[in-house]
């Protein structure tokens, strides 16, 4: 995985989540509270997921194949579309039932002082995980807000465990809510909503997760600057004049495909047409040097049959853009 793949993000994780786990596992056996076995499991689950984003990354790394001639960059979105399924089925599932058992038997809390001290544990630990993911994701994000930056990442890693930590810090909150609440007035109750709220926080975030690594793993096309940044490398203003259309597709977060229908004069030889392609590839490359996998077709450009298309920007007479 390189580096813009969050990998010292997820490691950070992926080390805070397993301790934060026993000791919340440990806070429950002596407490009996549903908070603490609901973020137990929680972090158990957080866990499996930074393994799995680790996975995705080392099978994306795995040369192209006849079978599979583009590679296996997509792995990742599928690892982090799991990521979203493991969320919401082991973390906010668990979360919803456990808290919905807890309201319907409350029971008070024994030796209170082992959760409180495990979630200021937490507290801290996942705070350190979220920083060092804001900072990774700072180096990438530039002037982006944080929601878009996360809607349009082509990376899942990052936006994965940014999600995950923030979603983790808040749950954090309302467990140390509700056995506060507990605590004070000596209903169980508090204990199980604060378990329910937990739930119900951690199917949102699976959700939010699914939606955003189903659209990767549709395809996404390049981002609008570096659409621009191709479409100016493709033209010489010699041979090739203009591009008629275009179509781009991320085969994984750093290798993108572009395919595009290219102008050039009518009288240019052969010979000349096959060096200005050559010569607009390798314009290309260097200006988005994820630009793998490039395909340019010629075709005279032509004002008639621009206008007599029924969608010129997808016809060879579609309108030239220089």
């Amino acid at each position: 995985m390189s580096a813009s793949g969050g990998t010292k993000a997820i490691v950070a994780a992926l080390g805070a989540n397993m301790a934060i786990a026993v000791a919340k596992f440990v806070a429950f056996a002596f407490s009996g509270s549903s908070s603490m076995l609901a973020e137990g499991v929680h972090s158990v689950a957080d866990s499996g997921n930074q393994v799995l984003l680790l996975l995705g990354g080392r099978k994306a790394e795995k040369k192209a194949s006849e079978e599979h001639p583009f590679g296996y960059g997509r792995e990742r979105y599928v690892y982090g579309f799991l990521v979203s399924i493991v969320l919401f089925t082991i973390g906010g599932v668990f979360a919803l039932y456990e808290g919905y058992e807890k309201i319907k038997e409350p029971h008070e809390l024994e030796h209170w002082y082992w959760p409180v001290a495990v979630l200021v544990f937490a507290v801290v630990a996942e705070g350190f995980s979220f920083r060092t993911a804001i900072k990774e994701s700072n180096a990438l994000r530039g002037k982006q807000s944080w929601r878009t930056f996360i809607r349009t990442a082509k990376a899942p890693e990052l936006p994965v465990v940014l999600l995950e930590d923030f979603g983790a810090l808040i749950g954090l909150v309302l467990a140390l809510l509700g056995v506060s609440l507990t605590l004070a007035t000596g209903d169980g109750v508090w204990d199980g909503i604060g378990t329910l709220c937990i739930g119900i926080l951690l199917v949102l975030i699976a959700l939010v997760l699914a939606a955003e690594t189903k659209s990767l793993l549709l395809g996404e096309a390049a981002g609008p600057e570096q659409i621009a940044k191709i479409r100016a490398a493709a033209v010489d203003g010699d041979t090739v004049t203009g591009v008629i259309h275009m179509r781009t597709l991320h085969l994984g977060p750093e290798e993108l495909l572009v395919a595009a229908k290219i102008a050039v004069r009518h009288d240019d030889t052969a010979v000349e047409i096959a060096r200005a392609i050559d010569a607009a590839e390798a314009r290309i490359r260097e200006a988005v040097p994820i630009a793998r996998a490039i395909y340019l077709e010629p075709d005279i450009y032509s004002e008639e049959a621009a206008a007599a298309g029924e969608d010129p920007a997808a016809t060879p007479g579609g309108p030239a853009r220089h």
